[in-house]
Formats: C-alpha cells, structure tokens, sequence
C-alpha cells in the first residue's frame, strides 16, 4: 500500500509516465502476493513439521495465539514448533535443530532434562548477553498428547523481565551510592565527637573548628535526605502530567532574587535574558523552581570561575513553535566530552579540580532530568573545557 501510494504521487506530479506507474504497481501486487503465499507456506511448513512429530495441531495453532515465545521440543531435545514470536526474537532456533545449538543455557538444559526425567514442571532464567543483555523467565512444561504411554514434548515459553532486572539492579545501586554518600560525613561526625570528648574537651580553639566542621557535615547529609526524598517523590508522580500554570518570567526572576547574597559573594554577574511578554506553560510551580534553581546553583558553583551567567528564556523555541526554550549558560572551566552524557546520572561526579571542593549531592541534574521529562520536555547539555557549560531545556507551550 505505501508503495502504491509513493507511486500514485509521483505518476500526479508527472515524475512517472502513466504506462510505467501501471506497470510498477502490477509489479508490487504480484510481488506482495509472492511474499504473503511462501510466509504462509512456511509457517504451513512449521506446523507440518510438528504434526509428523505426532504433535496435536491445536497445540500448535494455540502457541500461536501467545504474545511470548513458545518452543515445543521432542524428547530429543529437538525443536519441532516455534510460534511467530519466538521465531522474531530466536530467528536460529528453527524446527529441526537440537535446541542447544540455539540457547546455549545451562540452567534451562538442566531444567528441560528434569521435565523429561519426572514429568514435572520447571522454572528457569535465561540470560542473552549478545547482542543486549535479555533477561527471561523461562517455564518448560511436559505435554503428552496421546495419553502416559505417548510421546512426551516439552513446551518453553519464555517471558521477558529485562525492565524489571534493570529496575531491581538500579534500585540496588541507588542504596548502595546513598549508603556510602551518607557514611562518608557519619564517619566524620562520630570521629570528631570522639575528639571533642577526648584530648580536645578543654581546647576552646578546637572545639570551634571541630564544630564548624561537623555543622558543615550535617549540612551535606540534610541537603543529601532533601535531594533524595525530592527525587522519590517526583518519581511518584512521573507518569502524572502537571496542570497547573506558571509564569516562567516570575519564577527565574524569583530564582535570581534568592541567588543574589551568593553572586555578590562569588563576584559573580547574573545576566537575565526574558521576554516583555509572560511565558505561561502548564506545570508544577515547585518542581520547575527546584530545575531553575538548580541548573543557576550548578552554574555559579561550578561556573563561577568565569565571572558571569546568563539565563534565557526563549518563546517559541523549537522549529515547531511548541516549545518555550530555557537556557542557562556558564563561562567557567567546562567539562570534559566523555563526562556530559553522564552527567544526569545519580550521584555521578566529574572528578577534577574544580569540582572536587565542592558539597554537591550529585542528584541535582537527576532531579532536573526527572522533572523535565514529567513535564514532556527536552534536555540538552552542552560543554567543552575553556567555554563554559550550556544547559538548554524545551518545555511544551
């Protein structure tokens, strides 16, 4: 039919003579006719195949029916059925072939010559490491057709899990990253009380720095719990679209307001970049203050050094027409281009000088990514040592 379609389009606009468009189109209907004929043939041919096995061919005409893969194997170990689904994802397990040429898996091996050795059900996991990591639960079952004292097959249906096994994988690393962000500052903690009860009870000089210290420490485990609690209520509500309206220009003017005591401090310039007219988008006013006030404290933390910052705000800035840009621009030191595509993820941290200094939790662009993508927009990061780091977020009118 697009072929068709491709072809009335150009006989319209004189592309193609009259005589040769006819003729093409005949041309794709015997070609299409051709190809629909042998894939009938051969899924006939497949299913030929498992009856001459002695296979019901209602079993077969079932498998089809599944969304799953689904081999039937003989008591050889011999493939004799594969539904559609498994041929898509396993196109080398084919009908006549052992089916450890193909899945070459030990634990489901293993779980195929118990179903055959007590005629029990089985479960397994299957994991395919080329071309992607694929994981699936596989569930072999015995089938006798003809009664205790016919031939035995074995049905292996095969269920993806891949998102769930990524999901438990990222959720252990996240306990895993947070334990040890949170120990580093317990471990100073415990180790300067312990001090302070010690050789320093009576050293007045010490006990003020050892208690800077330890405030600035609990500081940096307050804003990590906040950063985290943050990141798990806006997953909650990831899949919730935002209906309420804001003023973009208020908000960044709002950020910048806050900013203000820091700039000063830094010696730091915020140059703002907003239109005449209010920007309404729909949205959460709290979380797109926490994405402004995150990408200018990333900005002024880690590109101070150069002195000034610019934030724009951008109607219409996508060809479309239906996405307002936000751009927040530094000048300081930039990152390396192995890091940027890296950056959004939890607690990942460029290790350099400039950055090594600094209190960041390392969830701030997590948090920005999330927010962003909850609110159907886009984010860019760009970045190059020297130049500065350039953080532009379309957002949908």
């Amino acid at each position: 039919m697009a072929g068709v379609v491709i072809l009335g389009v150009l006989m319209a606009f004189g592309r193609l003579s009259l005589v040769d468009g006819f003729g093409s189109v005949v041309g794709l209907g015997v070609l299409s006719t051709l190809v629909a004929r042998l894939t009938g043939r051969r899924g006939g041919e497949n299913r030929q195949t498992a009856v001459d096995s002695g296979l019901d061919p209602n079993v077969a005409r079932f498998a089809d029916t599944l969304a799953e893969p689904c081999l039937l194997v003989n008591e050889r170990a011999v493939i004799v059925y594969s539904n559609p689904a498994a041929v898509q994802r396993f196109p080398r397990a084919k009908v006549g072939d052992p089916l450890a040429f193909t899945l070459r898996n030990p634990e489901l091996v293993e779980a195929l010559g118990r179903v055959q050795e007590t005629g029990e059900a089985q479960r397994s996991e299957l994991h395919i490491t080329a071309p992607n990591d694929v994981w699936y639960r596989a569930v072999v079952v015995p089938y006798r057709p003809h009664g205790e004292d016919g031939v035995q097959f074995t049905s292996i249906s095969l269920y993806d899990f891949t998102e769930q096994k990524r999901t438990d994988r990222m959720r252990a690393d996240f306990i895993a990253n947070a334990s040890h962000e949170l120990r580093t500052p317990l471990t100073s903690l415990s180790g300067f009380i312990e001090t302070l009860q010690g050789s320093a009870a009576n050293d007045e000089k010490a006990r003020a720095r050892f208690l800077g210290i330890m405030r600035g420490q609990a500081e940096r485990m307050s804003a990590l719990i906040d950063d985290l609690l943050s990141l798990s209520r806006i997953e909650l509500r990831q899949h919730v679209k935002p209906t309420g309206e804001v003023n973009l220009n208020l908000l960044i003017r709002e950020v910048a307001e806050s900013l203000e005591p820091r700039l000063a401090e830094g010696g730091v310039a915020l140059k703002l970049d907003l239109p005449d007219a209010p920007v309404i988008i729909n949205g959460d006013r709290q979380e797109l203050y926490e994405v402004i006030e995150n990408l200018a404290d990333n900005a002024l933390k880690y590109g101070g050094a150069g002195g000034r910052i610019e934030i724009t705000l951008t109607p219409d800035a996508s060809r479309s027409g239906a996405h307002h840009g936000l751009t927040v621009t530094d000048f300081g030191q930039g990152i390396a281009e192995e890091h940027v595509p890296r950056l959004t993820e939890r607690f990942y941290r460029v290790d350099s000088e400039t950055t090594r200094g600094k209190k960041g939790t390392g969830l701030g662009l997590a948090i920005v990514k999330h927010i962003v993508s909850r609110h159907e927009g886009e984010m860019t990061i760009r970045s190059k040592p020297g130049e500065g780091t350039r953080v532009e977020i379309l957002l949908p009118r």
